[in-house]
């Protein structure tokens, strides 16, 4: 099923478009839930870290400007200093929500993904694989095979 859900997401390109309210943050949420898994994952047989620093490589323009825009939005309503604050506070809060592991990938699975991401070309499709992903349960396309 992983091997459906990977096949649907490389091939669902969507055309670039300005970013929508929220991209950044998706972005942003899927990078950190991939390295605190990641770690969370290294003594499994499941260690996915290398594939995490090719996922982070291939798309680092994208997670770039994410962040930047996600700053820049923060900057606008509370100043230079306080976006510093928030995106502390943000980037903690989402650390903490998968410290305990993903809500419904297990570390093999997550390793899959993560190489799936990897060949991910286009921002809109990251987001869309981000969407899918950080979702709070799995959607009727990820029903992965073993869980």
């Amino acid at each position: 099923m992983i091997a459906a859900t990977a096949a649907l997401v490389l091939t669902s390109a969507v055309p670039a478009q300005a970013s929508a309210p929220g991209e950044a943050e998706k972005l942003r949420r899927l990078d950190i839930m991939l390295m605190v898994t990641g770690l969370r994952c290294r003594t499994t047989p499941s260690d996915f870290r290398a594939d995490f620093a090719a996922f982070e490589a291939a798309h680092m323009a994208d997670l770039n400007a994410a962040a930047a825009e996600l700053r820049q939005g923060l900057v606008a309503r509370a100043g230079a200093a306080g976006a510093n604050r928030a995106l502390d506070r943000i980037s903690t809060g989402m650390a903490n929500e998968y410290g305990q592991g993903h809500p419904w990938l297990d570390c093999a699975q997550l390793k899959q993904a993560t190489r799936v991401l990897t060949r991910i070309k286009g921002r809109a499709t990251l987001v869309e694989a981000a969407n899918e992903l950080l979702a709070p349960s799995a959607a009727p396309q990820l029903a992965f095979a073993g869980r």
